[in-house]
């Protein structure tokens, strides 16, 4: 196995990549091009608003297993919290309705049978048109594979497909959204519960990473941007990384895990394919103690708000259809987006809270059916140069938990390759 392996990338699938590497007795060097460490998965210091915030808000779900194996890893299992069963609080901004949907925690889905669980308006019938998403053929998007309309669909499905899928559900990949259904709703209740950061993403992701790297002897090198890469064809390999103001040669032990962005590492892999479309995230802080009792997670519906999460000071909304509000001035969003949340959480309207607008245009990869034959496999032509990210054929959209499995699969494929392929 190589003795020492060259992150390049430290977002969240560099850092589980190296994080993996350590673990399995490999030397690494992290490489990331910013100051800061953690990609899109990051938390800064607001003097607008006085407070820590995170570049977007992320649901993780108590099915994904890699990313609650990587919080084990680096001693941060206890930095996620949520409701201790699987349920969602929703409302409605147009009916005022409210209700909440509760899952049952075994793998059958008696919820479906009880009026008082199930989402409103709905029978258990209703519930097989999640069916045909388990069969779903390859480039065909959603819409073209089930129903999407109806109450299920308008006050479950779409609100939970948008926040995983991070666009429109109905356009994306149905192939994509079947596996997600595969390992959440399918694979029971207790697959289901929302969690979400409670210190920020930087507490739960990066920090403890970086520590434990530190601790275990990687070199860290931060503000480190690769610029080119020199190939070898016989035998095909990485034969030296060139940054600003340095190249290092790569002896044959050492190898290579990039883990960077879709735009960038077409540019440094000769025929490297690469999704070309992405979608937009749009996020709303304000600055204020949430209510008593407000659940952590809450679904909003018929607004231009999506999803409210409620932080110690601090109560963060994620908007739908971000790319049509891209170009909106903040503070007429904001003001729209504080009245839909001070109307689902019964504060007043006035005065609204100080407040910052995050806006991340390429937030992930589109999880369109022509975007996913585009993402590369982990392996290369090049024996000691492995590809991770979110963007990368894991099987499933832009998340967390894919970022994860790309980087441990990485590691763990480079680690597992015999010797004479090298």
């Amino acid at each position: 196995m190589p003795k020492l392996v060259h992150v390049v990338g430290a977002g969240v699938a560099g850092l589980a990549a190296a994080v993996q590497l350590q673990r399995r007795g490999a030397r690494v060097v992290l490489h990331e091009a910013q100051a800061q460490a953690g990609g899109r998965c990051r938390s800064y210091y607001d003097a607008k608003l006085g407070a820590t915030i995170d570049s977007g808000n992320h649901i993780v779900l108590s099915g994904n297993t890699a990313t609650l194996n990587y919080l084990r890893a680096i001693g941060a299992a206890d930095e996620l919290s949520g409701p201790s069963l699987p349920e969602y609080p929703f409302v409605d901004l147009a009916t005022r309705a409210r209700w909440t949907v509760r899952l049952s925690p075994g793998l059958l889905p008696w919820w479906i049978f009880d009026a008082q669980a199930r989402v409103p308006n709905t029978g258990p019938a209703d519930y097989l048109a999640l069916v045909p998403l388990l069969f779903a053929k390859p480039a065909r998007s959603v819409a073209q594979t089930m129903r999407c309309d109806g109450p299920l669909w308008e006050r479950l499905l779409r609100p939970l497909f948008h926040a995983l899928l991070n666009m429109e559900p109905r356009e994306a990949s149905a192939e994509l959204t079947g596996a997600m259904v595969r390992e959440t709703l399918l694979a029971g209740g207790l697959a289901c519960r929302p969690l979400a950061a409670r210190n920020g993403l930087g507490s739960a992701f990066v920090d403890p990473a970086l520590r434990l790297l530190q601790h275990g002897g990687a070199t860290i090198r931060l503000g480190s941007g690769l610029r080119e890469i020199t190939f070898a064809a016989d035998p095909a390999r990485v034969q030296a990384l060139h940054f600003a103001g340095e190249s290092i040669t790569l002896d044959a032990n050492d190898a290579v895990i990039l883990a960077l962005s879709p735009e960038a590492a077409p540019a440094l892999v000769p025929e490297l394919r690469a999704p070309t479309r992405f979608a937009a995230a749009l996020n709303v802080h304000f600055a204020v103690e949430p209510p008593f009792g407000l659940p952590q997670v809450t679904g909003l519906l018929n607004g231009t708000a999506g999803w409210l999460f409620a932080f110690d000071g601090r109560l963060s909304v994620t908007l739908n259809a971000a790319e049509r509000l891209l170009d909106t001035p903040h503070e007429a969003l904001a003001a729209t987006v504080w009245a839909e949340v001070a109307q689902a959480v019964n504060v007043p309207l006035t005065p609204m809270p100080p407040w910052q607008v995050v806006t991340e245009r390429h937030a992930a990869f589109a999880a369109l059916p022509d975007q996913e034959t585009l993402r590369p496999g982990t392996r290369t032509r090049w024996n000691n140069l492995m590809l991770a990210g979110d963007w990368t054929a894991t099987g499933l959209p832009a998340t967390l938990e894919g970022a994860i499995r790309s980087g441990q699969k990485a590691a763990d494929t480079l680690l597992n390759q015999p010797m004479e392929r090298r």
